[in-house]
């Protein structure tokens, strides 16, 4: 058993049909192998957060989650509403459509609002969607993020097709320098990717399969 691995791993269960009963399990499990975090939509931060108060656990939910294309308004309400709730991490996804037009004056305002929100209540991780991005894209996006002063960058929602490559993430680490995290997340399922993503330069890992990673075993889950 990777038990030193846990402390990299958000323990995630985001998929539109996940039931109380999935919640509690990923709660317990997070409790049992000291995960990171666990990440799960922002219905269920409250009921983890309850249950998971007296660990070292923390509480991570998703913003403008999985498109990135709500207002930015809508983005500030959830994060603030979240962190209420108690929520300690934030994983917001940019506008990806702006990006992909150039407004960069937009995009980081987006991410840096935020963070604003956030500051000293919570860390804020932006999500670029690597899969929709062409190298270029994915540069701007993290020295963006950067700019604005997240916490870190990650790499998919999970939902668009693709997820994590070595390759992503080594160059997201090139670009934010070693004083911000890089997460990557999305088709992260087994022991071997987990590791060769953290040579790459990744600091956190989100994956629905933390166990069978931990434990050595073939993961099957998508995020």
């Amino acid at each position: 058993m990777s038990k030193e691995l846990a402390k990299y791993i958000d323990h995630t269960q985001l998929k539109p049909d996940t039931t109380k009963e999935k919640i509690a399990q990923i709660v317990n499990e997070a409790r049992e192998y000291r995960f990171a975090s666990v990440c799960v939509n922002p219905h269920w931060v409250s009921y983890c957060f309850e249950h998971l108060k007296d660990t070292s656990v923390k509480v991570c939910t998703v913003i403008g989650f999985p498109l990135g294309a709500t207002s930015t308004p809508t983005k500030v309400f959830e994060t603030k509403q979240a962190i209420e709730d108690g929520a300690t991490e934030v994983d917001m996804v940019i506008n990806v459509g702006e990006l992909k037009s150039g407004n960069d004056k937009l995009v980081q305002a987006d991410i840096q609002a935020v963070v604003d929100a956030a500051r000293g209540k919570a860390l804020t991780k932006v999500i670029i969607e690597t899969s929709l991005l062409n190298k270029e894209e994915k540069i701007r996006a993290c020295k963006l993020a950067k700019e604005a002063g997240a916490d870190f960058v990650k790499t998919s929602t999970g939902f668009s097709g693709g997820g994590a490559t070595v390759e992503d993430v080594k160059l997201m680490r090139e670009i934010v320098g070693p004083d911000i995290g890089v997460k990557a997340s999305g088709g992260v399922r087994d022991l071997e990717a987990t590791k060769a993503m953290i040579e790459a330069g990744a600091t956190r890992i989100g994956a629905s399969a933390g166990i069978d990673i931990v434990n050595g075993n073939i993961g099957s889950s998508d995020y």
